[in-house]
């Protein structure tokens, strides 16, 4: 915050090489899932950072860039989501291929052949929001912060969904680590956190349809 009196316009962004003065690292975190990902936290104590590390020149514009950031990086989690599910999609369906029970596979029972159907209704789903938001991005629209939190927020509800799915088809084997889907569904949780959770992205959702009809309106 350069400027707190100005609130959300008083907010700066920097760049802060690693090596700077007052800059450390912390303890590297004991994730749940994505644990081939490090995670420290940032320490700045009496850190000085020079003039021309100020991001666009400009004092203010923080909050400016951290939108516009999370507009373009949100369909990314999206697709990683979308990997995950589909992932989780395919280990299930094989698995249930190859499982027997009662002296049949169990993708001949009508539940489990149900869960598939489900799960890959979602995953086609959650490749087509995404797929739209990126033509958007690649066209060079301006506004797509709605798309970008609809694909976001879709994908990696529907990655949780499918991933616990799939570990209830696989049963008791679906818990163990020696099998991916356990791994899967425990990667699955951020996507429904970091880059805004799924309450702020369905916050986002709300407040551009608003504003869209308040223009409609006028």
């Amino acid at each position: 915050m350069t400027n707190k009196a100005k609130g959300t316009r008083g907010c700066s962004c920097f760049i802060v090489e690693k090596g700077t003065k007052g800059f450390s690292f912390g303890k590297k975190e004991n994730k749940m899932g994505i644990r081939a990902s490090s995670t420290t936290e940032l320490i700045f104590q009496d850190c000085e950072v020079q003039e021309e590390n100020l991001l666009g020149g400009r004092e203010g514009m923080g909050f400016i860039h951290a939108v516009g950031t999370l507009n373009h990086s949100r369909p990314g989690v999206a697709a990683q989501a979308l990997g995950i599910a589909a992932g989780a999609l395919d280990e299930a369906l094989a698995y249930s291929r190859q499982r027997k029970q009662f002296g049949v596979s169990i993708s001949s029972f009508q539940a489990v052949q149900h869960m598939l159907a489900n799960m890959a209704v979602e995953v086609e789903a959650a490749r087509c929001l995404i797929y739209a938001v990126a033509r958007n991005v690649d066209s060079g629209a301006e506004d797509f912060a709605k798309e970008s939190a609809m694909a976001k927020y879709y994908a990696s509800e529907v990655a949780m969904r499918v991933t616990t799915n799939a570990v209830q088809i696989f049963g008791g084997y679906g818990y163990m680590k020696e099998y991916p889907v356990e791994k899967m569904m425990r990667d699955a949780k951020i996507t429904q956190i970091y880059e805004g959770t799924s309450q702020i992205q369905l916050n986002e959702i709300a407040a551009k349809m608003i504003k869209e009809a308040a223009a409609k309106k006028k």
